[in-house]
């Protein structure tokens, strides 16, 4: 089975309608769409999300952040997606993000840097479990798939 990870576009990336051109760049880069949800984040959920975060001084503005406004939930599949998802998403911090890269051409200010993706393939594990039930999680074929792997 081809790795999987968790995409976020946070409350920023939802209010200022980018979400169809976070799921337009990672389709285009050719990771599979498997799980997509649009919710409001819990108080408990966010903490459980940032939990590594807990004792940072950034913590609470994390939290309060990500349960101001709903988000997209996502779950892509790909050879080495969350490679591939930190490349398009770019630098958490826009300013240091290339052109091209989500970050890059969308954002400018680290606090508002609209998407999350899991940082490795321990992290996207535990990330999904968090955001997705199994069943909400879809395995499927795509016509297009013999043309983007080999």
């Amino acid at each position: 089975m081809a790795e999987r990870t968790l995409v976020l576009v946070k409350p920023d990336g939802v209010q200022r309608g980018l979400a169809g051109e976070v799921i337009s760049r990672l389709e285009r880069r050719g990771l599979k769409l498997v799980g997509m949800k649009l919710m409001q984040v819990s108080d408990d959920l966010a903490r459980q999300h940032y939990g590594e975060h807990v004792d940072r001084p950034f913590f609470g503005g994390l939290v309060s952040f990500i349960t101001s406004s709903p988000i997209v939930a996502m779950v892509w599949e790909a050879n080495n997606a969350v490679e591939i998802v930190r490349n398009t998403m770019g630098q958490t911090n826009p300013v240091s993000s290339a052109a091209g890269t989500i970050r890059g051409d969308l954002g400018i200010d680290i606090g508002r840097n609209l998407v999350h993706g899991s940082d490795s393939p321990e992290s996207a594990e535990r990330e999904v479990n968090l955001f997705f039930r199994p069943e909400e999680i879809l395995s499927y074929e795509r016509a297009v798939d013999s043309w983007i792997n080999e």
